[in-house]
């Protein structure tokens, strides 16, 4: 039922969901054309059902909620969709800005922000400065806007090797914990649970370092039509999952 997790029982106690889940909002075009309304329409209603699944996320425990908004290859759409996008991005900015203090939600935005307008930046920094103000506990939501998983690796190659010529930092010196501080998900804890409606059975290159032992949960629903029940029912097929690691339970 909406507004109730299915928890899985082991051994007499129940399972918590994830602490961090992820998810492509991918199908509004679909969605839209289905109806014979324009894609932006799609657009729209997805961002809708963002609001309402970031909301559930937040009242059943889960820390982190990353949504896939708008990636590095959404340029190519024409420039009717790309702006529609940005005015309902600008338009959540503006709600979020006199809302998060009040109902203790905390944003960050993950991808090369310099494209985006200097309005839409100037909106993300100002929730940035907010979310400091927050306690670090408080649920948080992770926008990814003209992002790219391959683009975020380089971006942090490309700072470790500036850092390595400026004697700041020793090559040899390099692992998983150190690079993971170089991206944009820094200091936030990989997702456990990767979710993607709308029938495609890939990544689209979203989080490709932090998906190295992610459960992948795939839908067909479309994501203006995903609800409380289908997350339910993710969390669920998650609890399920027998999670190793690469190694034997014994």
């Amino acid at each position: 039922m909406a507004g109730t997790v299915n928890i899985t029982h082991t051994a007499g106690r129940a399972m918590d969901p994830p602490r961090h889940i992820a998810i492509i909002m991918d199908g509004n075009g679909r969605w839209a054309q289905k109806r014979g309304l324009p894609r932006t329409a799609g657009h729209k209603a997805g961002a809708e059902t963002f609001r309402r699944i970031a909301t559930y996320c937040k009242n059943i425990g889960v820390q982190y909620l990353t949504v896939y908004a708008f990636s590095t290859e959404n340029w190519k759409r024409s420039e009717g969709e790309v702006s529609a996008i940005m005015g309902l991005l600008k338009r959540y900015l503006l709600e979020a800005v006199d809302t998060m203090e009040k109902d203790h939600i905390r944003l960050h935005f993950f991808g090369d922000m310099t494209p985006i307008s200097p309005e839409l930046r100037a909106l993300a920094h100002e929730t940035d400065e907010i979310s400091a103000h927050l306690p670090e506990g408080d649920f948080q939501a992770n926008v990814c806007l003209n992002y790219g998983g391959r683009d975020e690796i380089l971006r942090a190659v490309r700072q470790f090797a500036a850092d390595c010529a400026a004697g700041e930092k020793q090559p040899e010196d390099l692992d998983d914990a150190m690079f993971s501080g170089y991206l944009d998900s820094r200091g936030i804890p990989d997702p456990e649970l990767i979710i993607r409606p709308s029938g495609e059975l890939r990544l689209s290159n979203f989080l490709l370092w932090q998906c190295a032992y992610s459960e992948l949960y795939f839908t067909d629903v479309l994501w203006p039509d995903f609800d409380e029940a289908e997350l339910d029912r993710a969390i669920a097929a998650y609890q399920g999952r027998d999670r190793r690691f690469g190694g034997v339970k014994k």
